[in-house]
């Protein structure tokens, strides 16, 4: 049974029959080699739809690389809900996009933010939205069209200032989940709205929840309540990203709703697995630098196999590629998923 890398991935969330492990992501895959094949300057494109799904598009047809997804910042929500973002237009070196001014100066203003009253015409949402669209009429037969949101407790230290943000997750809880509550809305009305434009799954990455920072008590009581409701509204696949060692808070990841959890490097994947069991799908945990830009080949396929062997459901790195990626590093670690994903998802099941 031979299937497309779309029907591979949708498979695969819906239970159903899979001929290997996928090798695909929630997160962004855009590379320098994409960018000097379509001869477009990096700051260019996160506000033009044609251009970002050019570019989305490159990671699948030079890699093979299973998925095309879009945007390729972490700014997007935040500019709807006003903060103003640094492109980096007028510097040579490619830099992702930044949060320039923030969006909420005091406390009183964790309650009394702005939200766009049309969510679908505010800042990028359109121009993503477009990229979604373009991406459909491109490739969207072959691949699955992805997207990521970025989670509220992470949104909410890019509107205000994140050292503010930790001591009132301490002190204030009830005004921090107030407005988490409200960044949470705001994150299920765009995923509606990335949905209508014809994207297949979504991430929901909580970057800044890890317990490298907050104790799985804060976890449970400041960030698990806003994911949980974020899931419970997505009737369309969905994954929950962590960054960091996130073996403490690994049970309740998995009981926040996601149809699957994304984990990096740092997170112990036989300790998750004896923490949650076989069931729960998981993808992980390819380096994303270190193996796909400083390493080989043979050093690709070596982490390749380690993660199949630890049990992940998908070839997934923990988290953005970089974009000076080698071009052949990303190729290899394709090329190891279809020769090994096979038997070991063989075995897994």
């Amino acid at each position: 049974m031979a299937l497309t890398p779309k029907e591979r991935v949708l498979n695969l969330f819906a239970g159903k029959e899979v001929d290997r492990v996928a090798c695909y992501s929630g997160m962004g895959n855009v590379t320098v080699a994409g960018l000097n094949e379509l001869g477009y300057k990096f700051p260019k494109v996160h506000g033009d739809a044609k251009m970002m799904a050019d570019l989305a598009a490159t990671s699948y047809k030079m890699f093979g690389f299973e998925c095309a997804l879009v945007p390729f910042d972490l700014c997007v929500e935040a500019e709807v809900l006003g903060c103003e973002m640094n492109a980096y237009e007028n510097v040579d070196q490619l830099l992702y996009p930044t949060i320039k001014e923030k969006a909420i100066h005091n406390q009183e203003e964790m309650a009394t933010f702005v939200v766009p009253d049309n969510i679908a015409n505010a800042g990028r949402v359109p121009v993503v939205s477009e990229a979604i669209r373009l991406l459909r009429k491109d490739i969207g037969d072959d691949v699955a069209i992805g997207t990521y949101l970025v989670a509220p407790f992470t949104l909410a230290g890019q509107l205000m200032d994140l050292n503010d943000l930790f001591k009132l997750s301490f002190k204030k809880p009830d005004l921090v989940n107030q407005m988490l509550d409200r960044l949470a809305d705001v994150l299920i009305k765009i995923a509606a709205i990335y949905r209508e434009a014809g994207v297949d799954y979504i991430c929901v990455r909580e970057m800044g929840a890890t317990t490298d920072i907050l104790s799985p008590r804060s976890f449970k009581a400041i960030i698990q309540p806003h994911l949980k409701k974020i899931h419970a509204a997505l009737d369309f696949p969905n994954v929950l990203h962590i960054c960091g060692s996130t073996n403490f808070v690994i049970p309740q990841m998995n009981d926040c709703g996601a149809d699957a959890i994304s984990i990096e490097t740092k997170n112990d994947m036989v300790k998750t697995r004896e923490d949650i069991g076989l069931e729960p799908l998981v993808f992980g945990n390819i380096d994303a630098y270190s193996v796909l830009c400083l390493q080989g080949v043979d050093d690709v396929e070596k982490a390749v196999i380690s993660a199949l062997e630890l049990g992940v459901d998908a070839i997934w790195p923990g988290c953005d590629i970089w974009p000076e990626a080698k071009p052949e590093n990303v190729k290899a670690m394709v090329d190891a998923t279809k020769k090994y994903g096979a038997e070991k998802w063989a075995r897994k099941k």
